[in-house]
């Protein structure tokens, strides 16, 4: 799978446009390059951590010659996956869907008087025993 392949993946899975899934994907990818060469970590959760990871410097070889060549100190990009993302890729975990972002709805006083009428019956058993008390205490 390529990046354009994942915009599409991603644009069909949540009903997004390409050009937006495509915006997120590359700040996404901008935010993380920048990041990691400021030497932070970012660490996704579940999937994994990117770093930077310091070479010292050493002797090497030129292969043509065979003489000895100083190579400098370098920090390089690293990924380290995750335990949940390493149990997928060996079998030993199932990839589940993650749950569709909600859909904002327009009515959000239903569901106060929803509860407010749960409530009610609530008081109202409450009242019933409390009158069955009365009466049992006053039958003796």
């Amino acid at each position: 799978m390529n990046k354009a392949d994942l915009i599409d993946s991603v644009s069909d899975r949540l009903g997004h446009s390409k050009k937006d899934v495509t915006d997120i994907v590359d700040a996404f990818i901008h935010e993380t390059k920048k990041a990691v060469a400021k030497g932070e970590k970012v660490a996704i959760s579940g999937f994994g951590v990117f770093e930077a990871a310091a070479r010292k410097a050493r002797l090497g070889r030129n292969p043509r010659t065979g003489e000895t060549v100083k190579i400098k100190a370098t920090k390089l990009p690293k990924f380290r996956a995750g335990a949940e993302f390493k149990g997928i890729v060996s079998g030993a975990k199932k990839v589940t869907e993650p749950s569709k972002p909600a859909k904002k709805t327009a009515k959000k006083a239903a569901p106060k008087k929803a509860a407010a009428k749960k409530a009610a019956p609530k008081k109202a058993a409450a009242k019933k025993t409390a009158k069955k008390a009365v009466k049992k205490t006053t039958r003796r």
